[in-house]
């Protein structure tokens, strides 16, 4: 049997940067995450644990053995216009208007402070991607 801790999905984001404090911030004041965990490793976040609606992404402070690297995360939002506003109020910069899209989805882009994209999109349409309003 598989266990799942609370929280999180099968796939879980697991952020490795080199500012993890800033991310962490990000997170929480950009995307309005919630931090549920933060194990250090000395001054260092070894692991913080950020809940962003009914997922949870882990982020880590790069090492040697584990660099930075960026990542692109497609977030599921209410309201993209507000989220993308959010966003950038927190230190984004955008790289997507946000605008409608033929796959039923409402959706901007932006760059977080330490490098990854985020696609905030708002779904439109009931039912599968391919399907419209």
């Amino acid at each position: 049997m598989m266990h799942i801790p609370p929280g999180f999905n099968t796939l879980a984001p697991y952020l490795f940067t080199d500012d993890a404090p800033a991310l962490v911030r990000f997170l929480i004041d950009g995307l309005g995450g919630v931090e549920v965990l933060r194990h250090m490793d000395g001054e260092r976040i070894a692991n913080a644990q950020v809940r962003l609606g009914t997922s949870t992404a882990m982020v880590s402070q790069a090492s040697p053995e584990f660099p930075a690297m960026p990542a692109s995360l497609y977030l599921f939002v209410e309201n993209a216009d507000h989220a993308m506003a959010r966003a950038l109020a927190a230190g984004a910069r955008a790289i997507r208007p946000v605008a409608d899209m033929p796959y039923g989805d409402r959706q901007g882009g932006v760059k977080d402070p330490c490098g990854n994209l985020w696609w905030l999109s708002q779904r439109l349409a009931a039912g599968p991607y391919g399907t419209s309003a």
